[in-house]
């Protein structure tokens, strides 16, 4: 019999090796990478196609860690019986339904682009004001993926480019550091142009 395949077996995209590297430079910047294991983990994480290479990565640093690998979840544990002549309470009024017709408006589950015209009276996500991307559905940033990448490469140094994506403190990091002696700005500013990435709200960098 085959063995049962686990979620660390679990192939990742774009989108877990982006947050896996954002994680690094955290790291790398907070001087708990040298410049040489810091690129030898990002060319790892770049080069990933599992969650359990990714968790490698990290096995023996602290927080932060990339969102997708959340802590082991904690044993389940019987609640033990109600004292006896115990009645619990009602946490809330109970409110019967609205009676008569109600409009009905058919409103996209999460990650779903409604089409054009079928947008119904009231329907908006203010998380996603520039639209979704049309393939993944994750929420377009008004930031450009080449604008940063380039500003990476050429003003990395000073931080330029992840001023402009919203993330202030890897900025100040690259600026107090003159961008790793430019290598992690370099390395950082082609990362971007390849593979894209996300702002500091979390959505992607428009192409």
């Amino acid at each position: 019999m085959s063995e049962a395949f686990g979620p660390e077996q679990q192939r990742i995209g774009n989108q877990q090796r982006e947050e896996a590297i954002t994680a690094l430079n955290d790291h790398f910047a907070m001087a708990r990478l040298d410049i040489g294991e810091y690129q030898e983990r990002v060319n790892r994480a770049s080069g990933a196609q599992s969650y359990v290479e990714l968790a490698e990565l990290f096995r023996d640093l602290p927080q932060p860690h990339p969102p997708f690998l959340a802590p082991p979840s904690v044993p389940f544990t019987a609640v033990p019986p109600p004292p006896p002549g115990y009645a619990p309470q009602p946490t809330q009024p109970y409110y019967p339904p609205p009676t008569g017709p109600q409009p009905q408006y058919a409103v996209p589950p999460p990650g779903m682009v409604p089409p054009p015209g079928m947008i119904p009276p009231g329907y908006g996500n203010p998380a996603a004001p520039y639209g979704f991307d049309p393939i993944t559905g994750v929420p377009l940033s008004d930031k450009s993926k080449i604008a940063a990448g380039v500003l990476q490469l050429f003003l990395g140094n000073l931080g330029i480019g992840r001023f402009y994506t919203g993330h202030v403190g890897i900025a100040v990091a690259q600026l107090l550091t003159c961008g790793g002696c430019g290598i992690w700005s370099l390395i950082d500013g082609i990362i971007i142009l390849v593979n894209g990435g996300t702002d500091a709200q979390g959505r992607k960098l428009r192409d």
